[in-house]
């Protein structure tokens, strides 16, 4: 069917997308963040978030982002928290959102299939679960959220997954289910290749400066960063980002390991500006095994050597096509950085060639454009045979 027959179509069936999400909108920039800014040039976007709990009674905050992105947080009386009771008032404070907004032809976009239990009870035109990590394998996940999950699965009309090694792992779950990997802004991140005016907590750090940013929780690979900063101790580890899951406590104290907190998104090619390679080090565990790191095309859009642990989707492709250097433990992170420093002029204009060779079909446009034809086909599908998805009470 023509691109513009389908849009039409889009058009007169679907004016609205509700995402619910178990990250917070504030917490760091990613990819539900990138997705759903730019479904919101052609939705009326709304964003969920998990409850949060407070000691008066139950409201929805509801704001617009200047990405035109409706984040809606649901707000709990602490005064009753059983597990049966907050899902009611949940689906009540929803129930309140769609009349006071008027949602009624609607895509429902789910990143937690715990989400289910909220809004089993909504028509929606087409469902689609952006699978973006094995939520079963992180920390502290619910114990239910596979059985959830097989729910969505069959409630969906189509899945995406946050990278092939995830694809693999669920092709068989879904007959309508497509990989779509970790996407960049490259005009966002290719910033880092000047120079840049350095923030005032990265002036005081001398080089050669490694830095990271992220979120730093059960994934960080602590003992790694702790030998190369006692090994190299005139090489400085910056890393950015909030420490979540984890005791802060445990995380190597040594002068030459700099912890500089959250940064927002429109900070960080300041940072990595200031960079003279850019890490990867996580874990190789349960919850690594299907992750496929934003960070890493954006460290090489701003033009950064590149040290990650054997993640699978780093090592395929960016360590098979040597775009980025494989280092599981202190000696091999330490012989990468040195070979890097021993390259010519030459050499590194070369290995930059590549990367922007590789990068230049890669963005988050393009990755929301097809997103957006396969839905489009769903909503096709749906105008053909006349029927909304009903979804059934799982609560």
């Amino acid at each position: 069917m023509p691109t513009n027959q389908l849009l039409e179509i889009n058009k007169n069936t679907c004016t609205d997308l509700v995402c619910f999400s178990h990250l917070r909108w504030d917490f760091v920039y990613q990819r539900p963040q990138h997705l759903m800014s730019r479904f919101a040039k052609q939705y009326r976007t709304f964003f969920v978030e998990e409850p949060l709990f407070h000691d008066s009674g139950d409201r929805l905050q509801i704001r617009l982002t200047e990405e035109n992105v409706w984040i809606v947080t649901p707000y709990l009386s602490s005064a009753a928290t059983d597990k049966q009771s907050i899902v009611t008032r949940q689906k009540q404070l929803i129930n309140t959102l769609f009349a006071d907004k008027k949602i009624e032809k609607f895509i429902a976009w789910y990143y937690t299939p715990m989400a289910l239990k909220i809004s089993s009870h909504l028509n929606a035109q087409v469902v689609v679960y952006d699978c973006m990590d094995e939520l079963a394998a992180f920390k502290f996940a619910p114990a239910e959220l596979k059985i959830m999950e097989a729910e969505l699965f069959s409630k969906a009309h189509v899945v995406f997954t946050g990278g092939y090694s995830l694809f693999e792992a669920k092709k068989h779950a879904h007959r309508n289910i497509f990989p779509f990997p970790s996407s960049i802004d490259k005009t966002h991140f290719s910033k880092g290749r000047n120079k840049l005016n350095e923030p005032y907590d990265q002036q005081q750090i001398t080089r050669l400066r490694f830095g990271f940013y992220g979120v730093i929780d059960e994934r960080f690979n602590i003992q790694m960063i702790k030998e190369v900063a006692e090994k190299r101790p005139e090489w400085q580890l910056v890393l950015l980002g909030p420490v979540v899951k984890i005791n802060p406590e445990d995380l190597p104290k040594l002068p030459n390991i700099h912890y500089l907190g959250s940064k927002s998104y429109s900070e960080l090619p300041v940072y990595l500006s200031g960079w003279d390679f850019a890490i990867i080090p996580f874990e190789k565990n349960e919850s690594t095994k299907y992750i496929s790191p934003t960070k890493t095309p954006e460290y090489l859009a701003a033009g950064k050597p590149v040290i990650s642990t054997s993640i699978t989707d780093v090592v395929n492709p960016y360590g098979d096509k040597k775009l980025v250097y494989i280092a599981d433990n202190a000696d091999e992170f330490i012989k990468s950085a040195e070979t890097e420093l021993a390259k010519s002029n030459k050499q590194i204009k070369q290995w930059l060639s590549k990367v922007d060779a590789f990068l230049k079909d890669i963005s988050w446009d393009c990755t929301t454009a097809e997103m957006m034809d396969k839905i489009n086909d769903c909503l096709a599908e749906q105008n053909t045979t006349g029927q909304a998805s009903k979804l059934k009470s799982v609560a």
